[in-house]
């Protein structure tokens, strides 16, 4: 009798898929560019309609990098209002949403041991987004302005696909949204073509292992809540 797919050994694509999770503590070691043009270079084998191929990356390490988080933090000491050039969540949120990203929020501060009324201890972990939580590598992500909407979903694929080539070469990684709410400072200091919307930022970096951020885990929802099937067999 053949055995159903979820009694089948994991497959190494799916090794890797269980490894990957978002990173937020990072050791000093840096990374060679060697190794970042391979991830990213993977990054845009990712599929595109048309084979557009939308989005590029601008990556930084040493000064360049520590020049463009210190523009950043320049900005939230000033406390400058966020610019927001594209709606990254639903505006109003949805309740059932809104209750999974608090579940995922107070999960991130309990493994940090941020009391859940420290306002302050959260800004400050917040503020991380904008140093790309110390790694030694810092990637922008933009995207020309004139591509459709469908064109963020391409974008999504290449940037899922850098997270997994980042994962295979032994390094953590983690997505930075944050960084579009300064977008206009990071593209004024990195004097970015008028063209070039900013996305998103990656921090890259080999994982502290010791840190109890990283030990943090968000859950996935059960096959049966977001999949259908339809003409199989029970």
């Amino acid at each position: 009798m053949a055995q159903g797919t979820s009694q089948i050994m994991q497959s190494p694509f799916q090794d890797l898929l269980s490894r990957r999770h978002s990173v937020r503590a990072f050791t000093k070691d840096p990374v060679p560019r060697t190794d970042l043009e391979q991830i990213c270079q993977a990054a845009r084998k990712a599929p595109s309609g048309a084979n557009l191929q939308p989005g590029k990356f601008h990556v930084l390490t040493g000064p360049a990098l520590d020049e463009l988080t210190g523009a950043l933090h320049d900005a939230l000491d000033r406390n400058e209002q966020p610019v927001s050039e594209y709606s990254y969540f639903p505006i109003p949120m949805p309740a059932d949403l809104k209750a999974r990203q608090r579940a995922a929020g107070y999960a991130l501060y309990q493994a940090l041991e941020i009391a859940k009324r420290d306002v302050a201890g959260r800004r400050a972990q917040f503020a991380r987004n904008y140093a790309f939580f110390d790694a030694p590598v810092g990637v922008v992500a933009t995207i020309d302005r004139r591509m459709g909407k469908g064109c963020f979903m391409d974008l999504g694929m290449s940037l899922m696909t850098l997270l997994l080539a980042a994962e295979d070469l032994g390094y953590g990684a983690t997505g930075i949204g944050a960084l579009a709410n300064y977008a206009h400072v990071v593209h004024d200091h990195m004097k970015l073509p008028e063209d070039e919307l900013v996305v998103c930022g990656i921090a890259i970096g080999k994982k502290d292992e010791a840190a109890p951020v990283n030990q943090f885990r968000t859950e996935r929802d059960a096959l049966d809540v977001f999949t259908s099937f339809h003409g199989f067999d029970d």
